[in-house]
């Protein structure tokens, strides 16, 4: 497998690099909007904003939910008409191509509709944690480098 992981598209990029970039664009500068609208926000707008985007569903989430009830029905479906197991094996089989490229059939649509991938929300997240001033605190070189790690974890996770 490792001489095909070097031919395969990062996971954190795979859905970035298989979208129109005019798409990626458009979501990025809607997050970038999203942020210099909270510049001056006070504490708790910042804090409300943090929360709905740890609620927010990245595309892989709503790729799994969808195959999963895709597939499920199509099985339910099979019980009448044999046929529909091709809709099960069309689900997985787009699936896998999904985990191997970032790219399946539903990836499209649901990007246009703003769906969003794990690495473009926390772009979001971190750039308000920093507004909020999580980072400001930590600790400069001269300290000792265990606890800048805890300290830079701390600030990650708060």
């Amino acid at each position: 497998m490792t001489g095909l992981a070097h031919r395969l598209p990062a996971t954190s990029r795979r859905v970035e690099l298989h979208t129109a970039p005019r798409l990626n664009q458009a979501i990025r500068d809607r997050a970038d909007a999203e942020v210099l609208r909270l510049e001056s926000a006070d504490a708790a707008t910042l804090a409300s904003r943090g929360r709905a985007l740890r609620q927010e569903w990245d595309i892989e989430r709503a790729l799994q939910l969808n195959a999963s009830v895709a597939a499920t029905l199509g099985l339910l479906l099979a019980s009448r008409d044999r046929r529909f197991l091709l809709l099960p094996l069309a689900v997985f089989s787009f699936f896998a191509q999904h985990a191997l490229q970032g790219w399946c059939p539903p990836v499209p649509v649901m990007r246009r509709l703003g769906m969003r991938t794990v690495r473009e929300i926390e772009r979001e997240r971190y750039a308000l944690k920093a507004l909020h001033g999580d980072f400001d605190a930590l600790p400069g070189p001269d300290t000792p480098v265990s606890e800048r790690v805890r300290a830079a974890l701390a600030a990650v996770d708060a």
